[in-house]
């Protein structure tokens, strides 16, 4: 019987450590009630496996600790997979929109960083994302940050997924830059 128990505490841990969370915003709330307020706590959580896969949850309870809880649960069963370029960087520009939330993502040569703001950055992070360009265009709400961040991420597409749906080669839709070749708009000597 103790072994079992060992068991499901060791598939617990390994879960635990499968995923990153990231706290991004604990909002305290008060509900009017007959007797005075009753006050209570609302908790963003963003879960990644810095691996591609990332998910966002809401919680709210009466103590801080119950919402963080309720909100990683609910970010672990809404995870999405995006396609990652070398696993380090998106494969194209996106932009997402939520209500007055709008962000702008652009990919990133190596060695730039997370450069994003806030909520933005928490979801990059948790994602595996090692190199990108952020910016917030809208609202600074963290729930419209988060969820513009999933708007875009959703859309975001490999070179593969798109050559299947051509019907065609990898190799025709990504075009490969020879080593030591110039941008084609540099000005030649």
């Amino acid at each position: 019987m103790a072994r079992r128990e060992d068991n499901r505490r060791d598939k617990r841990d390994e879960e635990q450590n499968e995923f990153v969370d990231r706290l991004v915003h604990i909002n305290r709330v008060a509900k009017t009630v007959k007797g005075g307020r009753r006050m209570g706590f609302a908790a963003l959580v963003i879960v990644g496996d810095e691996n591609g896969r990332v998910g966002f949850g809401k919680g709210k309870a009466r103590e801080v600790p119950e919402a963080i809880r309720k909100a990683t649960e609910e970010a672990k069963k809404t995870m999405i997979r995006v396609p990652l370029r070398e696993g380090r960087t998106i494969h194209h520009d996106m932009r997402g929109r939520h209500g007055a939330g709008k962000i702008l993502m652009r990919s990133a040569p190596p060695g730039t960083g997370v450069i994003a703001g806030g909520p933005m950055r928490a979801v990059l992070e948790c994602l595996g994302v090692q190199d990108v360009v952020g910016k917030s265009l809208g609202t600074s709400n963290p729930y419209n940050m988060v969820r513009a961040t999933f708007d875009a991420l959703k859309a975001a597409e490999s070179p593969r997924s798109i050559a299947n749906k051509r019907g065609k080669k990898v190799g025709d839709i990504v075009t490969r830059r020879q080593d030591g070749a110039s941008a084609p708009d540099a000005i030649e000597a």
